[in-house]
């Protein structure tokens, strides 16, 4: 495997990692006097000179929670699910073998907004169930070199039970890194204990992610650089285990203190890896050296898909030249797991006027399910090996209520009971729901449908489902792998709508799995009435007792060619309103901009959603949040009001809102 290099090194000299081509640099927007940034720091001294436009110089070591003035924005608040494996969606997907680990970066180091903007061309991951750690990647020696994920992005991975951690990054010499910050980062106290180790598993559970990825690749180090770097990995590791967290070695530095990258589990990074809970397998392996690694973890009593072998596609995506067999062989046990550098190629690969969310997800779908954009049939003529064709899926849909949307994240428009209430763009991943993690599996003994998450009508948030084509047999989508309770007082509910031809719709659901991978789930079919309209049709489980395994939607066309539309799917036994938050107020207020507060209520809240009141009555979709804070930008009076009405709501797990709660705003 011929290594490339990475071109973030290239930008980090003196900009920030950008999620546009990373051969150009997009200008830096001009930021709002209040507007919330993800954080990021040095470990302790700062660089000589001063800092770029819309650049803040910090330090680690003196990061306090209680000092942090956006703190509330950006800390996340969906705990870390847990999941389960379903029968795989096709033979050759496997579970507890080859694991997946994913570095994105989700936008540049300096300037990326706590909550989400207001724009739709955004990287929203949505294949979580093929991933078992996510990586913050970012840094710039210009700009700060340790991240804290956005709020957003954890809350949508905890849904989906994935793990997220945040980024150390060392960056090489050439690239303007700085000896100093390694040795700060390892500095002993007069205990002999590291500061900036206790520091770090501090940020990660004031901000509520998960650990941290370290990448030390600053050279000139000697073995007493190398020893104190050890000490520090193993003190990080035993304070983030008292907290539940991950810490993930790349393989760099070695044990001399020098920067030389492996590509595999050596004598020269074996103490790291034992000092960590798994490690980033640089990428220049071979066959031979991921064969030699699997078998010396096992050696060690370590777990081989502890190993992460680095997969570089940040330039050509499902183009790039891998060897598949020798990290997940067809037909022998997996040799190691796979880490994906630079997964965002799906969207950064789209031209800058075409990375609408439809052109965004087809890319994102063909990356992670493979050519035939149907897991259950792998094109066995791809060359891509993509992740569900050598990685069984997972699923959180474990509890009632359950429910969805569809949201994927981002969105052209908000909509609310099938009615625009904004015709803004946006993205927001924390208000992501669970989605379904075998897009697009379809049974049918005729044509197959075209099934995508559509942009253009939605019941509420951004997205729907769209089933499109002509259905000369019936088509059954597979729509969640669930292990949800059925009793007597169990009902699903589907929010539906035939926008062409003539369909039949039956609600499925299998209280078993399927007698093999691939097939078709023993499904009992309920009828359901359908329209041109959206309706909600509730169905009672008439006959079914036990646990629901599979729940999806038998599609029959009577007549034409048939477009329909999955708006919203519920489980519930009883309905629920949650409670209304209290003390909604502004915290602060800078020309059009205004940062808010609020005490949620108590019970189960899914997230918060913040509308405007107009003079004429009508209400304007603002934003939400899985938080207890929100930044609004730009608001300006309207119609000749003198002040503006703010009102708050909270939403929980059946998407139904409380009573709102106001505050007032006067111009």
């Amino acid at each position: 495997m011929k290594p490339t290099r990475r071109t973030v090194l290239i930008a980090a000299a003196t900009t920030a990692l950008l999620p546009s081509s990373p051969a150009v640099a997009a200008p830096r927007p001009k930021a709002a006097a209040l507007q919330p940034y993800a954080s990021y720091w040095y470990p302790d001294s700062l660089p000589s000179g001063t800092p770029g436009t819309g650049i803040t110089w910090r330090s680690l070591k003196s990061w306090r929670p209680a000092d942090d003035p956006d703190l509330a924005f950006n800390a996340a608040t969906v705990p870390l699910a847990p999941r389960f494996t379903p029968t795989p969606a096709n033979p050759t997907a496997r579970a507890g073998q080859a694991r997946i680990q994913s570095l994105v970066s989700f936008g540049p180091t300096a300037g990326n907004p706590s909550q989400g903007a207001a724009t739709a061309d955004y990287y929203a991951l949505t294949h979580w169930a093929y991933i078992d750690e996510l990586v913050f990647w970012g840094g710039s020696s210009g700009e700060g070199l340790i991240l804290a994920p956005n709020a957003p992005i954890v809350d949508a991975a905890h849904r989906h039970g994935v793990p997220v951690l945040g980024n150390i990054f060392l960056p090489p010499v050439a690239y303007g890194g700085q000896l100093q910050w390694t040795r700060d980062l390892v500095q002993k106290d007069a205990a002999g204990r590291y500061p900036l180790a206790e520091r770090l598993v501090a940020v990660a559970d004031a901000y509520g992610f998960d650990g941290w990825f370290v990448n030390a690749e600053t050279s000139g180090g000697n073995t007493a650089l190398g020893s104190a770097m050890l000490g520090f990995m193993r003190e990080l590791k035993t304070l983030a285990k008292t907290k539940g967290q991950r810490v993930t070695w790349y393989d760099s530095m070695t044990v001399n203190g020098s920067v030389s990258w492996q590509g595999a589990l050596n004598s020269q990074n074996e103490a790291f890896f034992q000092a960590a809970d798994d490690m980033f397998v640089d990428f220049r392996w071979t066959a031979a050296k991921l064969t030699s690694s699997g078998q010396r973890a096992g050696q060690l009593g370590r777990s081989r898909y502890e190993l992460w072998a680095g997969v570089d596609v940040e330039s050509n995506g499902w183009n790039s030249s891998v060897n598949w067999d020798a990290i997940v062989p067809r037909d022998t046990a997996h040799v190691v797991s796979v880490g994906f550098y630079r997964p965002e190629w799906t969207r950064n690969h789209l031209p800058a006027d075409g990375r609408e969310p439809g052109a965004f997800h087809a890319a994102d779908d063909r990356f992670w399910t493979g050519r035939s954009l149907d897991p259950s049939r792998p094109d066995g003529t791809d060359v891509w090996r993509a992740p569900a064709v050598s990685v069984a899926d997972r699923s959180t849909v474990t509890a009632l209520p359950f429910a969805s949307v569809f949201n994927t994240g981002h969105g052209l428009r908000w909509y609310e009971d099938g009615k625009v209430t904004s015709d803004k763009p946006w993205n927001h991943l924390g208000l992501q729901d669970r989605l379904p993690s075998r897009r697009w599996v379809v049974h049918t003994d005729g044509q197959r449908p075209a099934v995508t998450f559509d942009f253009e009508d939605a019941w509420r948030g951004g997205s729907s489902v769209l089933v499109d084509g002509e259905l000369d047999k019936p088509a059954v989508v597979d729509a969640y792998a669930t292990r949800l309770p059925i009793t007597a007082d169990t009902v699903v509910e589907l929010t539906h709508r035939t926008d062409a031809g003539s369909v039949e719709v039956e609600l499925a659901v299998a209280t078993a799995e399927p007698g093999r991978p691939g097939a078709t789930p023993p499904y009992t079919y309920f009828p359901v009435d359908s329209g041109s309209t959206w309706r909600t049709s509730t169905v009672r489980l008439a006959g079914l007792t036990g646990t629901a395994h599979a729940i999806g939607v038998r599609l029959t066309a009577t007549s034409g060619a048939v477009k329909w539309r999955l708006g919203g799917i519920a489980v519930r036994e009883a309905a629920a309103t949650p409670a209304a938050p209290t003390g909604f107020r502004i915290t602060a207020a800078s020309g059009a901009d205004l940062r808010l507060a609020w005490n949620p209520g108590p019970g189960d809240v899914r997230h918060h959603t913040l509308h405007r009141v107009l003079p004429d009555g009508t209400r304007r979709f603002l934003g939400g949040t899985c938080q207890q804070a929100y930044f609004v930008a730009g608001l300006q009076p309207e119609q000749g009001e003198q002040a503006t009405r703010l009102e708050l709501r909270a939403v929980g797990e059946l998407y139904t809102s409380s009573a709102p709660v106001t505050v007032t705003h006067t111009w």
